[in-house]
């Protein structure tokens, strides 16, 4: 049974770059990985594409046919994929039992109104692939009420409107600490605490919002983010292996993957025990590392890579010269009787 990430998010989330970081971390971890890209904008893509819509259909051929603009033009367009489905089909036969990154359009219309990805979707889970769907935030929308409340909502309405297995993901966590500090704890956030706290900072941000007539839309919009009871997130920086692991970890349990043979066959007591759940970061772990002590890791990392390339160089040197000898040379420092090779010499006279 193959297994597919449907990678979902507005704009600028980093979707394409978390489809190349993905990629590539799966390659390094032994599981075999492809990417399909569903987006017919991406003309330019940064990981090696497996099977491209764009060969089905463009976003520049529809505008132009259509006089439709960016946004009219992708709707239309994934509409054409959902009545050709055949051609996603037939590409997906030939990755056989592969691991799949579905990279899909940022319109967000698509993944909360319009019902064309989600019967795509759907489809797919028909020819038998299990499926989880990684909805990608900016990080950046902590820094605002106003924006974290709209990317709750956000998350809220493509849970329901996918009805599939769901991670919400806060992307470039790395980049928050260059932003103003916030308000409450990173696990405010991930967690989806008590909403009614940031009603305060909400008011501050804006005179607008803080008008009387916004008090009880506030509340309403907080009691029916609370009253649902879906909405957390994960966090990662895409470039760090412990961020990316601890993702993956969190992917699986959800996506239901079990291992296949391929994987993990040779690993060691210890590897099968991380990748089990020992050494996992939570959030106060992530708190710390990309918020409260950023420089000190970074210096920290930056040492032991030093450290590790000193070693390799060191270990290189230490290492003895075996090229380029010739038998003389390859006895020249043995000093002692040759082993007996069991072969008896008769001269005849």
């Amino acid at each position: 049974m193959p297994f597919a990430q449907l990678v979902i998010g507005p704009p600028g989330a980093g979707k394409s770059t978390y489809c190349n970081g993905m990629h590539q971390f799966l390659g390094a971890i032994g599981r075999k990985c492809s990417v399909v890209n569903l987006d017919p904008a991406n003309d330019q893509t940064s990981y090696p594409c497996a099977l491209d819509v764009r060969d089905l259909v463009t976003l520049e051929d529809i505008m132009a046919e259509d006089s439709l603009g960016p946004n009219g033009g992708v709707l239309y367009a994934l509409e054409e994929v959902e009545e050709n489905f055949d051609f996603l089909e037939e590409g997906l036969k030939e990755l056989g039992e592969d691991y799949i990154l579905f990279d899909c359009p940022g319109q967000v219309e698509l993944f909360t109104h319009h019902s064309s990805l989600r019967n795509i979707f759907f489809r797919l889970q028909k020819l038998g692939y299990r499926l989880i769907v990684i909805h990608l935030v900016d990080s950046y929308n902590l820094t605002l009420p106003s924006m974290y409340i709209s990317a709750l909502l956000l998350s809220l309405r493509a849970m329901l409107q996918m009805d599939l297995p769901h991670l919400n993901v806060l992307t470039k966590i790395d980049n928050l600490s260059n932003y103003s500090p916030l308000p409450f704890n990173l696990d405010f956030y991930t967690e989806v605490q008590d909403l009614t706290y940031l009603l305060p900072h909400l008011e501050s941000e804006s005179s607008r919002l803080a008008h009387s007539k916004f008090g009880p839309l506030n509340n309403a919009i907080i009691d029916l983010v609370e009253e649902f009871g879906l909405v957390g997130f994960e966090t990662l920086a895409v470039e760090d292996k412990k961020s990316m692991m601890n993702l993956l970890r969190a992917i699986d349990r959800a996506g239901g993957y079990a291992f296949g043979p391929a994987e993990g066959a040779n690993d060691s007591v210890w590897q099968v025990a991380v990748r089990e759940g020992m050494g996992s970061m939570d959030v106060r772990d992530v708190q710390e590392r990309w918020l409260d002590a950023k420089d000190e890791y970074d210096e920290k990392e930056l040492r032991d890579l030093e450290e590790e390339a000193r070693a390799r160089e060191e270990a290189s040197l230490r290492q003895p010269n075996t090229t380029g000898l010739n038998d003389d040379d390859e006895l020249g420092s043995f000093n002692g009787p040759l082993p007996d090779s069991g072969i008896k010499v008769v001269r005849k006279s």
